[in-house]
């Protein structure tokens, strides 16, 4: 089941699903509508707090796309419909606040909430 998380700069929300998405065991990947070179470090330090890694280099959606070809799943992470559109069989919405200039308890708060959506997921996808 190849599920893509999506969201504007692919460097916070959709690079935690995507590890989480790894972890509990769907065939995830992330990518962002704007070109960005670095991943947040807030999110390095929160995955690495659940033993997690992060990917080190953002992509962009047609990055992703020309990769790996066709998605099952893809989920927007709150991009408030600058996402464009991507095909899949099925497409989800998480309305889920950027944790851009806020402090790390936030980026927890946030990593969390991704992480029992991603898990909720994949169980329903099973």
């Amino acid at each position: 089941m190849k599920v893509l998380f999506v969201c504007i700069h692919n460097k916070r929300r959709s690079i935690m699903a995507e590890a989480f998405g790894n972890k509990y065991g769907l065939n995830a990947y992330s990518a962002g509508l704007e070109k960005t070179d670095v991943v947040d470090e807030k999110v390095i330090e929160v995955l690495n707090e659940k033993n997690l890694n992060a990917k080190q280099k953002p992509q962009t959606i047609n990055e992703v796309v020309r990769e790996v070809g066709n998605f099952d799943v893809v989920v927007t992470m709150g991009c408030l419909g600058a996402c464009p559109f991507v095909p899949a069989k099925k497409h989800i919405a998480w309305n889920i606040e950027d944790p851009a200039d806020k402090d790390i308890e936030f980026y927890r708060m946030v990593r969390d909430e991704i992480e029992g959506k991603v898990n909720e997921l994949a169980n329903n996808l099973k």
